[in-house]
């Protein structure tokens, strides 16, 4: 008995086990059944790509054979049948009886979202945002662009592309390959409507429709470097980034929530708390910079998504964990596109859609997986095992080492012709180019261009989404400024608070009470000397802010590009709160210095007089300070920025009153604008205007003039800069 029932035993196990065999060879299906994740009731795949009738059919009917076997339980040794039953890549609950067929025909069919782990990348799978995003179709044909290179004498023109057509639909990844200097950069730039220059030709269209505004809020643009605050960390810069982009239906829990799935999606939970860092500053990997660059574009759950080497600088294993992720991304309903330098074989196998350029022309359009096949087609080989990425790109530079060379190339070279050879026999780099495009031309270009051609499957609905021109912003101006004040703040605070910083203007102060220790205004000689530090530090406190305001705009020019081209914020409401954000900052320092300056050199004892030379002092600060915004907005150029900059504080220095005493009437007007003349007059008339009515010729009066002029070089010298950030050419 026992030896019929273990008889029985096998025929069932076997039977089970030749089915699930008849299963994985089924044609069509090239995935096979993975391994049982231990009893959870999930399996796990050995490759992304599903059979043609289904995504996953094979999983789906290996879901069916499971349920559709009767196992006797009561005569099964549920050991031995769950042994067998995982080695063949199944998971059961042997719960002690059946399960009624008409339950599981209702439970939960398998999906992705219960695949947990990707065995390829050997990495989490996250789930990215599954909410609802506009489909965007992108089509390009004939994308042309010129730059114009101008000389001593005369303009030259430079074609950069020529003629460049291709398209990538909603879930695909399109990878832009090529040599350096191929045009990868500027045709992901003119896709992502980045570049505005006249000399662009061709048709570039989302959805069949042109460019518009509305598309900022739709579009994630990844550069090639990292533009990040360093001092900020990964949670605050995402969350900044949140609340700054995304809808203002969203309160600003939700959007900081939102900030935080973001950071576990991307697998930056570690080291969320982390500073960002950066050249001087030790922060995050460069990986993980790069998955906060990507975090801050997919955060607004984007439709079309660009990036600019992604992969470069990284490690293949880090360079594979952001092409799977970007995957994933695109499965999510996205459109992504991506340059790439060099892509290691594994990665190259990842993109859906290849573009491959060699000195702005178009070598080859299609799905990444054929580009062999048609590279074959044309007769170039590989004569050796080699990535296909370093193929192409051999080809796409015109090195035919270990590559068969085409039959019609080579009788060209054995005919002797001597434009076509090199000294080792192979045809010329321009040669083999020209071959390369003129046989993309004949072979697929119009075929190409005759399915772009085709109405995209999406109803006048969406389309006119895209044609909308309003603009989407994702706070109201105050939320704008009040969010970029903080960030600001947190931003500087580390470089107004340095120690270097603190010892320099303590230092100063330090020297300056001991050379002035306890002076006496009493009697004209003390008065004269007591003149002489109250000028300087009408000086100081104009020359430091002024060399420090200068850096200002042009360090942080590479940011407001960025996030203003994504339309992030109004640029009024950046310059409001980067000019006031820094109040605070420049109050502390000079409180600290009057505080040691003052008492030491006995200036006057009145609590009055100390405030009002602290207020004298700081609006000397901020006008000094505005001026500096306005030269470094103005040029944008810091060498040339600290040229102008210490010619005019120089001239202002010099027509402050203390070294002139009567200056020619046809350039006393440089006074007037010199904020040192202004400064050194207030302090005077607060030390001493219960003293004497005047000083070294200088009358003291009732200073209104001068807060009145100070206060307008405080707003004109911003107005200046706001203006000349305003005409400051920023990608639309």
């Amino acid at each position: 008995m026992e030896d019929g029932k273990s008889g029985l035993w096998r025929t069932k196990s076997e039977q089970l086990e030749s089915v699930v065999e008849d299963l994985t060879s089924t044609p069509g299906s090239s995935e096979s059944v993975g391994v049982a994740d231990g009893g959870s009731g999930s399996l796990t795949r050995k490759s992304r790509r599903a059979s043609p009738g289904g995504r996953n059919t094979h999983i789906r009917k290996a879901r069916s054979v499971q349920t559709s076997l009767k196992v006797d339980l009561d005569e099964v040794n549920s050991g031995a049948a769950l042994s067998r039953a995982s080695s063949l890549g199944l998971s059961f609950s042997f719960t002690g009886f059946s399960v009624p067929l008409d339950e599981i025909s209702n439970s939960k069919p398998f999906s992705d979202e219960d695949i947990p782990e990707d065995i390829e990348a050997r990495i989490h799978k996250p789930k990215f945002q599954t909410e609802p995003t506009l489909p965007i179709y992108l089509k390009f044909t004939d994308v042309t662009y010129k730059i114009v290179i101008k000389g001593m004498t005369t303009n030259v023109e430079k074609d950069i592309l020529k003629g460049i057509t291709g398209c990538v639909n909603p879930g695909e990844v399109l990878a832009l390959m090529g040599p350096s200097g191929g045009g990868k950069t500027s045709l992901l730039n003119l896709l992502g409507a980045r570049l505005s220059q006249p000399n662009i030709g061709g048709s570039i269209t989302y959805n069949d429709q042109p460019y518009s505004k509305f598309l900022k809020s739709r579009i994630g643009f990844v550069t090639q470097d990292d533009v990040l605050f360093p001092h900020l960390t990964v949670k605050e810069t995402l969350t900044y980034a949140a609340r700054l982009r995304l809808p203002k239906t969203l309160t600003k829990e939700q959007k900081e929530q939102r900030a935080l799935d973001v950071i576990y999606e991307l697998g930056l939970e570690r080291c969320q708390d982390t500073m960002i860092g950066g050249s001087f500053v030790r922060g995050v990997s460069g990986g993980e910079r790069k998955r906060v660059c990507i975090g801050n574009e997919i955060i607004i759950n984007p439709s079309l998504l660009f990036l600019d080497e992604p992969t470069s600088g990284l490690d293949s294993t880090t360079a594979l964990r952001i092409v799977q992720m970007l995957h994933d991304i695109a499965e999510a309903g996205k459109t992504i596109i991506t340059t790439i330098h060099q892509p290691s074989s594994r990665l190259f196998h990842k993109f859906d859609k290849l573009i491959l350029l060699g000195k702005g022309n178009l070598l080859y359009f299609g799905k990444a997986s054929e580009a062999m096949d048609y590279f074959k087609l044309i007769g170039c080989n590989p004569l050796i095992t080699m990535n296909p990425a370093e193929f192409l790109l051999d080809l796409a530079n015109g090195n035919m080492i270990d590559i068969s060379v085409p039959s019609e190339l080579n009788d060209k070279v054995h005919m002797g012709n001597a434009e076509t050879e090199t000294f080792n026999g192979k045809p010329s780099a321009a040669v083999i180019q020209e071959y390369l495009v003129e046989a993309y031309e004949t072979r697929v270009a119009e075929t190409e261009k005759k399915k772009l051609m085709v109405p995209i499957p999406l109803d006048e609905e969406v389309k006119s989404k895209v044609r909308s021109r309003k603009r989407q912003w994702g706070a109201s101006w105050i939320e704008q400024f009040l969010i970029l004040f903080s960030r600001g703040f947190k931003e500087r605070r580390h470089d107004y608070f340095s120690w270097l910083r603190i010892t320099q203007v303590l230092s100063t102060a330090v020297i300056l009470g001991l050379l002035w220790w306890q002076s006496d205004a009493s009697n004209p000689k003390g008065l004269q000397d007591q003149a002489g530090l109250l000028f300087f530090i009408a000086v100081f406190w104009g020359f430091f802010p002024v060399f420090t305001a200068i850096f200002t705009f042009p360090q942080e020019r590479a940011m407001l590009n960025k996030e203003r081209a994504s339309d992030m914020y109004r640029l009024s409401a950046y310059f409001v709160a980067r000019t006031t954000s820094d109040l605070p900052l420049d109050l502390v320092l000079p409180v600290l210095f009057l505080l040691v300056v003052y008492f030491m050199a006995g200036l006057r004892l009145s609590a009055g007089s100390f405030f009002l030379s602290i207020l004298t002092v700081f609006l000397c600060i901020v006008a000094a300070q505005g001026l500096g915004l306005a030269i470094g907005a103005t040029l944008m150029d810091l060498k040339r920025a600290t040229t102008l900059a210490s010619v005019t504080v120089m001239t202002f220095m010099l027509a402050g009153g203390f070294f002139v005493k009567k200056v020619p009437i046809f350039i006393s007007w440089i006074r007037y604008l010199s904020f040192n003349y202004h400064t050194y007059k207030l302090l005077l008339k607060v030390q001493y205007e219960h003293i004497t009515p005047s000083i070294n010729g200088m009358r003291i009066d009732s200073g209104m003039n001068e807060v009145v002029a100070l206060i307008a070089m405080v707003f004109g010298y911003r107005l200046l800069a706001y203006f000349s950030l305003r005409w400051m050419k920023i990608q639309p």
